[in-house]
């Protein structure tokens, strides 16, 4: 670490009783030789059944399009291979220099692909449109904290803060809301297209686009002016293929079509892979959570139905986690590839809590069907109650139709509900969540960076990616008081009482903590680097023996 300072963002460390994530590497159906059928030694060739919201960092949160960004953006601070702190990627240094500014001095000689100079009013514009613009998908409630951004010279950035002994701020650098875009291509405004950000080329990762075909194939080749932490990408061509059909992908992992398959694989699919003699699997650190989203304002007694009634609602969230059977799900569709959650925080963090489990249930984490009754009975709900739940199968992987029809097999065999489950692919479901069309519906999460804020401050500030409606004004202090307690014993209590709170308002219902899942060709070296404690998976790190 160059600076003292940078250790400031570090109030709350990674555990190594951190899940473990996967990685599968495959070994080509073609035998002999240095090439398989996937490409040759300067080419590497990736499936993914994730999807792409949008390529401006401005326009989406999501894991699917935040792949594409960690490879062609740069960052003023990023992780370097292995780590899971921050240090200056095309900064030169960072460091707070009063309580309440931090100021990051460029490299000089910065330039963009398309030949622009990447200069301080880049990163002004960056962080200025992101806030100006606040897309319901998009990262900039992380800037909660952000009063201005001032700009001395073409190399110095000075931000300032609203509260001072900001713990988080150099880590929120390194997130979704901190890939460093081209002013002279970007809408100050508005969430820039697809199509006119390939074209204008404003990308200083260590890779550039080459060709994109919306959730069909992007094609990266790799950027020689790249100036940050990360040196120089491995391999001069990755292609990256999306799949609709995770059974398809492992086939073609089988079969030596595809060098890396990253997210998602089957239970199933793993288990199988890890028995079979052409592939291996590795195992790296994973924190993704998956979770129940309630609509405040659309569920059943929400603020805006006509039988609204606050007390109704809250009891209808309470008897749904009452019923829910994490050890089912785990166990019958995971095949324990994920466990049991029953804390806000992943498990495994500093602040993590199992609030949850002694507030529904049994008190041990099993389902209480009679709780869930007697609640529903006490404020006055009939039964049983007819409730909508969405899921997106294709985004979490295709064990997610088996999990939610265990959830509504739950919540009906238990008499009190009718659930009409359906689901949406990704694109249309981004879009629907935050219009107030689904009054519960299906999310996952994997961190941004390994503190215990970045599962609190996205979620249950007024201001949230959710937009799910939910406004608990202690609860919102209490997350911007965290963020700025220096006090490690402190900020861990504060964690502590925030996720109590929200347990019993249930913003949310997190029910299962697993790992991200991947399949890599046996010929290729560094997927260990890629499964790393940053949870960025970046391709540069990824060669060919």
């Amino acid at each position: 670490m160059s600076s003292a300072s940078m250790h400031r963002g570090r109030g709350i460390a990674l555990a190594a009783g951190f899940s473990a994530a996967a990685l599968v590497l495959a070994g080509c159906a073609a035998g002999g030789g240095d090439e398989g059928s996937s490409g040759g030694a300067d080419t590497i060739t990736i499936g993914t059944t994730e999807q792409i919201t949008s390529l401006d960092p401005a326009g989406a949160y999501d894991n699917g399009s935040f792949a594409v960004m960690n490879q062609v953006y740069p960052f003023l601070l990023n992780t370097p291979y292995g780590s899971p702190d921050v240090e200056p990627d095309i900064a030169e240094s960072a460091e707070f220099t009063s309580d309440s500014e931090y100021t990051v001095t460029l490299k000089e000689g910065l330039t963009f692909v398309n030949g622009n100079e990447l200069t301080s009013s880049d990163v002004k514009f960056t962080f200025d449109r992101q806030l100006a613009i606040a897309d319901p998908n998009g990262p900039s409630a992380l800037l909660y904290n952000l009063d201005s951004v001032e700009t001395p010279d073409d190399l110095t950035v000075v931000f300032k803060l609203k509260s001072p002994n900001d713990q988080i701020f150099p880590q929120i650098l390194s997130s979704p809301v901190g890939p460093i875009v081209d002013e002279d291509v970007f809408s100050a405004d508005s969430v820039t297209s697809d199509d006119d950000i390939v074209a204008g080329e404003p990308f200083a990762g260590q890779y550039t686009i080459s060709s994109y075909k919306f959730n069909e194939l992007v094609s990266y080749e790799t950027n020689p002016d790249y100036a940050g932490i990360l040196g120089e990408a491995k391999t001069p061509t990755i292609n990256v293929s999306y799949y609709t059909d995770a059974s398809n992908l492992k086939l073609d992992v089988q079969e030596g079509n595809v060098d890396v398959a990253h997210r998602t694989l089957s239970a199933t699919d793993i288990e199988d892979l890890r028995g079979n003699d052409n592939v291996k699997v590795v195992d790296g650190p994973g924190g993704e959570i998956r979770y129940l989203v309630f609509n405040f304002n659309t569920m059943p007694f929400g603020a805006e139905t006509a039988e609204a009634d606050e007390a109704k609602a809250l009891a209808v969230r309470q008897s749904i986690a009452h019923l829910i059977d994490r050890d089912a799900i785990s166990e019958d569709v995971y095949k324990g590839t994920f466990t049991p959650l029953y804390s806000y925080v992943a498990e495994g963090l500093t602040g993590a809590n199992e609030s949850l489990k002694g507030l529904y249930g049994d008190g041990n984490g099993a389902p209480d069907p009679d709780k869930a009754a007697e609640v529903l009975e006490a404020a006055g709900v009939e039964t049983p109650l007819d409730i909508s739940i969405q899921y997106v199968a294709e985004r979490y992987g295709p064990s997610s139709s088996d999990e939610y029809a265990i959830i509504k097999e739950n919540l009906e065999s238990s008499g009190l509900f009718t659930v009409n489950l359906q689901s949406t692919e990704w694109v249309q479901y981004s879009e629907d969540r935050v219009a107030d069309l689904y009054p519960a519906y299906q999310l996952g999460w994997f961190p941004d960076y390994s503190d215990a804020d970045n599962y609190l401050t996205p979620f249950f500030l007024k201001e949230n990616f959710l937009a799910n409606h939910y406004d608990n004004p202690e609860v919102n202090d209490l997350i911007l008081q965290q963020a700025v307690t220096a006090d490690p014993a402190e900020r861990e209590a504060l964690i502590s009482e925030i996720q109590d709170k929200v347990a019993a308002d249930l913003s949310t219902i997190p029910y299962m903590q697993g790992a991200q899942i991947a399949v890599v060709g046996a010929d290729v070296e560094g997927a260990e680097d890629t499964l790393d404690a940053s949870f960025k998976f970046r391709y540069a790190a990824l060669s060919k023996g």
